[in-house]
């Protein structure tokens, strides 16, 4: 079982949304992890937003070009992004068994992004073989940008992985760290205990 399920019970999807649509309304940007990812890869690049959500990050792309899958585990938060897009493709799936095949979708992504505490609150002992799954989906030269928290002034749950740990298990896959930054605003990463790292998939991987 996941840390998120442990933590959650499956039943957050409305409450989340509501929080995010508060936050909106009091004039704060919730669109930074978008725009990071805008940054990064063109207009009408092929976008996988790995633990979805409510679709937060994946709608706001799609209304920039985007063409954007949304997968995740929750039921509760995929059943407010279908109600928000319903015209988007969402698809319930473990990180962890994640084969785009299986789901009919096409491989060779440009970018994949794991936004929200994705990886500290996956099931222990998961986080390399999701880093493997995610990293098969991306087309060679593509990029996997996951930002977490690394302390317990930034997550929900005690500490569970390093960086140290995320790098090795990119690096396993032929993932190379291009950049890591301390926010999505891009602030120069300093050693805090928030990280959002960009690895590029090798562009002649290996047979």
């Amino acid at each position: 079982m996941s840390r998120w399920t442990e933590m959650t019970g499956r039943a957050t999807g409305e409450d989340y949304a509501a929080r995010f649509a508060t936050l909106a309304r009091s004039g704060k940007d919730v669109h930074g992890e978008a725009r990071f990812c805008a940054a990064l890869v063109p207009a009408g690049a092929r976008v996988l937003d790995a633990g979805c959500g409510t679709g937060r990050v994946m709608i706001r792309l799609a209304e920039l070009g985007y063409d954007c899958v949304g997968v995740d585990l929750d039921a509760s938060m995929l059943a407010v992004a279908r109600k928000q897009a319903p015209r988007l493709p969402w698809f319930q799936v473990d990180l962890a068994e994640f084969e785009p095949s299986l789901l009919g979708i096409a491989e060779g992504f440009d970018l994949v992004v794991a936004a929200g505490n994705i990886f500290p609150l996956l099931a222990p002992g998961t986080e390399a073989a999701v880093v493997e799954r995610l990293s098969a989906a991306l087309r060679p030269g593509g990029l996997l940008v996951a930002g977490f928290g690394l302390d317990e002034a930034h997550l929900p749950v005690p500490p569970s992985l390093t960086l140290a740990d995320y790098d090795d298990c990119c690096a396993a896959v032929g993932l190379s760290l291009v950049d890591r930054f301390a926010t999505w605003d891009a602030d120069p990463y300093d050693g805090g205990g928030y990280a959002v790292s960009v690895h590029r998939r090798s562009r002649n991987p290996g047979p």
